[in-house]
């Protein structure tokens, strides 16, 4: 049984450089060999602060390193196939941030790469480590809420993000709506099977830009039928001025399982004026901070036992598949199977 780990990372941005403080604090068997970024110069000054061993803006330095077992991708979306496939080529586990690649072919062809160098792929889908959202899934798989009939998702930002971004990111369902397609995967597992057929709808309701020069929606509604007949209803907004709203719920022929908001407390206050309780999280990263550690976590487990991902390849192909299949029920205004869009597996 592996016990210390060496890894590289590749990409120091925000969510690089979370993962690597959480390694740090919470996995000292994972030994941050190297760290690839680009903007090399404004990192000496903090990987002093962190004590990491050796940065560089080539990322090619990890994949040559010989004492790195383990690879992190956290570097923007355009670079995934491409560093998951060195990585494989170069024999490392490999770890990567959603999504692999928009293309579904180029990730078939990702997927082929890793199965025939027999390495490891964890696609960080992070929600799937949530607190509540495990606790659902558990509910769901148990048996003890019945044969699931419906699920709802509901997933809002505070804010939308800036336009610039917006025009490099897929788009609405490649980018956001991604983790509730694998949310509702995840949520019905094997009692509800694989999604079959999608019917999306959307618009440009909060910032007309997102349309006029991001040529994206910022809100959409969705329904999913499921291999076994049941539904899922997703509903995405780019701003809840509340704060970042995350809901889950799972009804069955025996029950329901219901995850709501998390608070900083589930305190409620009542006076003769009003009832008040404390606003819910505001950004992800407070929303979904003990995930993104667990997430990693489960990955050195996986990697110290030598036993596959909970989040693989293919979990990162069938999010793509489903999104891409919104995307042309949305253009077509049609209910959209997914064996219309090729992929096969």
């Amino acid at each position: 049984m592996k016990k210390n780990i060496p890894i590289g990372i590749i990409g120091a941005g925000r969510i690089g450089k979370l993962h690597i403080s959480n390694i740090l604090q919470n996995i000292p068997d994972f030994s941050i060999e190297i760290v690839a970024d680009i903007a090399i110069d404004s990192l000496k000054k903090w990987a002093e602060l962190h004590r990491i061993k050796k940065i560089t803006d080539n990322p090619q330095d990890v994949f040559d390193n010989p004492d790195v077992k383990a690879v992190l991708i956290c570097s923007s979306t355009d670079t995934h196939a491409e560093f998951i496939e060195k990585a494989a080529n170069a024999g490392k586990d490999i770890f990567c941030e959603k999504p692999i690649d928009p293309d579904v072919k180029v990730i078939k062809n990702v997927l082929d790469t890793v199965e025939e160098n027999k390495v490891k792929l964890q696609i960080g889908f992070n929600r799937r480590f949530d607190h509540n959202f495990k606790r659902v899934r558990n509910l769901v798989a148990s048996g003890e809420i019945g044969d699931p009939h419906i699920v709802k998702i509901t997933s809002r930002d505070p804010a939308p993000p800036p336009i610039d971004y917006i025009k490099v990111s897929g788009g609405l369902f490649n980018d956001m709506t991604i983790h509730d397609w694998d949310m509702a995967r995840y949520l019905g597992g094997s009692q509800t099977g694989e999604v079959t057929e999608v019917y999306a709808m959307g618009g440009v309701l909060v910032d007309e830009k997102i349309g006029s020069e991001g040529n994206d929606i910022d809100t959409c509604a969705v329904v999913l039928r499921y291999e076994n007949g049941g539904m899922a209803m997703i509903d995405n907004s780019r701003q809840a001025v509340y704060g970042y709203d995350q809901r889950v719920e799972v009804f069955g022929s025996k029950g329901v399982a219901i995850a709501e908001n998390d608070r900083p407390n589930n305190v409620k206050f009542y006076n003769e004026k009003d009832i008040s309780m404390d606003k819910i999280p505001y950004f992800f990263l407070e929303r979904y901070m003990q995930s993104y550690t667990d997430e990693i976590v489960s990955f050195y487990e996986c990697l110290r036992e030598d036993k596959q991902p909970v989040v693989d390849g293919k979990d990162g192909l069938m999010a793509v598949v489903v999104a891409k299949a919104a995307m042309k029920s949305l253009c077509e205004n049609r209910p959209v199977k997914i064996t219309e869009i090729q992929f096969g597996f």
